[in-house]
């Protein structure tokens, strides 16, 4: 992360979002493991390039954890084991499913 932001993410969001834009009118999730605030700052970063492209962010639950923080939330081979994490993380995909199905009933 540089300055609160991902180059590489970034330059590819950038290029999808070249004419056609195929960002445009989706509907997206923000989702993010880190350590300390670099999970939210990255959310709200993010966010800022979706207005710009027209990506229709879901508000809430926002999602992000301190991978880093006991107790684990991960197992040596990167799947999330932590219950609760779990649990915020099925919140989240509703969401989205639902708002996905609102937008859909608009057009």
């Amino acid at each position: 992360m540089i300055d609160h932001s991902y180059p590489p993410l970034k330059n590819a969001i950038d290029w999808a979002s070249r004419p056609p834009n195929v960002w445009a009118t989706k509907p997206a999730a923000i989702v993010s493991a880190g350590g300390g605030f670099g999970g939210a700052r990255s959310h709200y970063h993010l966010r800022q390039i979706g207005v710009f492209i027209d990506l229709h962010f879901i508000n809430k639950p926002e999602f992000y954890i301190n991978a880093f923080q006991p107790p684990a939330k991960f197992d040596s081979d990167g799947n999330l084991i932590d219950a609760e994490a779990k649990e915020r993380l099925k919140a989240v995909v509703q969401s989205l499913k639902d708002f996905t199905l609102r937008l859909q009933q608009g057009n």
